[in-house]
């Protein structure tokens, strides 16, 4: 999720309400005129013929929505109880199981469990589908309904029905709802290298990463290896959080770039001297869970060659969705320009390609589990973007690298592949270095 929305739930201000005029009405289109009256016509039947009656606000929300819906997968009409829910998703502070959701032929689909929530402990996967909650069908829900039965009290329990492509029956997950309060940034430090694992692009993520990268240089002496930035399973967020982290690890340059409708309607955005990393080496790791914010600190890192991206082609969201308060209990979200890498590569629907594809051979069912990619929802906004959906088959069954078994590793000690190999690599990667003045290692030339 974007908070534009990938400016900052920025709310765009309340739209001033313009009446309709004789004058106004005499200028619009002719077919918009007749489009309007069979509208009317539609409205005006439902109303009075309908077999159950029918209130205004139910038969025009539902024109509202059907007319959002027919435009891509994240534009949407907010009432009061939907406009909250994502205010307390943005905020990263709710009740509720940890799960990043999309629709998909009236059936909720998981796109990522979010690390170290109850889903991800209870097994939830890419990919499954949830069918009921509680022995409740969810099929021809609106996604903001399913959602809010998945949500609850912390403490209170929840029963998931759930059909996993490769099983042959449907099987039940029961799980705790838990106050879902994201640590969004946690660092360790592990032969050296500094790890930050971002999970979401709430409020306040930028200066946890700032934070983050002071507690590594102290606690190393001033003397990391490198970095490795893990951005898997990253749904994102806000904007300026994106902007902010990113700026983190360049000196200079242009971070992204969002253009509207019109030729002129682009608004660009640069790093601010100060690489917070000092120049050492740096791998981003993605995956097709990483979407919209994560997308953008991936891309402007890549774009950069400031950093080498590894994993997996991540999910592809680079629209930016306006939120527009309408009134005090309403909102628009709508979906108001594309953003573009700094290279000028829209990433909609094509996604960020790593520089090494690496899978993640500690997952046992990573070659049969499927992914769901922004180019997979229904109606998205088309790119030019060229997708290679072969990134990862051309080094399976013959680079030796990854030839390994999940059993295997997991004999090694090895838990997670891709994480194991970005430390193997950004090892080599390192520089000899000296001390320089304040402890803060000097690349040699």
């Amino acid at each position: 999720m974007i908070r534009k929305l990938l400016p900052p739930l920025a709310l765009v201000g309340a739209l001033a309400l313009v009446p309709v005029t004789t004058s106004s009405l005499a200028a619009a289109d002719v077919d918009t005129y007749k489009e309007l009256e069979t509208f009317m016509g539609v409205f005006e039947r439902v109303r009075a013929n309908y077999v159950d009656q029918v209130d205004d606000h139910t038969l025009i929300k539902g024109a509202i929505d059907g007319m959002l819906a027919a435009l891509d997968p994240h534009s949407s009409y907010l009432e009061a109880s939907d406009f909250q829910q994502m205010k307390t998703t943005t905020d990263g502070n709710y009740g509720g199981l940890g799960l990043s959701v999309t629709m998909e032929d009236g059936t909720v689909k998981v796109i990522t469990p979010t690390e170290d929530t109850p889903a991800a402990r209870a097994g939830m996967k890419a990919g499954d589908y949830i069918t009921h909650i509680d022995g409740e069908l969810l099929y021809g829900l609106e996604l903001d309904q399913a959602v809010e039965k998945m949500r609850g009290a912390p403490g209170s329990a929840i029963k998931l029905t759930v059909v996993r492509p490769g099983r042959d029956k449907p099987f039940d997950l029961s799980i705790v709802r838990e106050r879902i309060e994201l640590r969004p940034v946690k660092w360790e430090i592990k032969d050296g290298v500094g790890i930050l694992n971002i999970n979401q692009f709430s409020a306040n993520v930028g200066e946890a990463t700032e934070a983050a990268l002071t507690a590594i240089d102290k606690a190393t002496g001033g003397r990391p290896t490198g970095y490795i930035v893990d951005l898997r399973s990253n749904p994102g967020g806000l904007l300026d959080q994106a902007i902010r982290v990113s700026d983190a690890f360049l000196e200079r340059g242009e971070i992204v770039s969002e253009r509207g409708r019109e030729k002129g309607d682009i608004e660009r955005f640069y790093a601010k001297p100060g690489d917070m990393a000092h120049g050492l080496p740096i791998i981003v790791l993605v995956d097709a869970g990483s979407a919209s914010a994560a997308e953008i600190v991936a891309g402007a890192l890549q774009d950069q060659r400031r950093a080498i991206v590894m994993g997996e082609r991540s999910f592809g969201k680079g629209s930016v969705q306006t939120v527009i308060q309408l009134a005090q209990d309403s909102a628009l979200r709508l979906t108001t320009a594309r953003y573009f890498t700094p290279s000028g590569k829209s990433v909609q629907a094509g996604g960020i390609d790593p520089d090494i594809a690496v899978p993640q051979l500690s997952d046992e069912d990573y070659k049969s589990r499927p992914t769901v990619r922004e180019a997979d929802l229904r109606r998205h906004l088309l790119s030019q973007a060229k997708v290679d959906d072969k990134l990862l088959e051309r080094d399976e069954g013959t680079d030796p690298r990854f030839a390994m078994t999940a059993a295997e590793l997991k004999k090694k000690g090895v838990e997670d592949f891709q994480l194991h190999y970005a430390l193997q690599t950004l090892k080599r990667l390192a520089p000899p270095t000296q001390t320089a003045a304040g402890g803060v290692p000097a690349k040699s030339r």
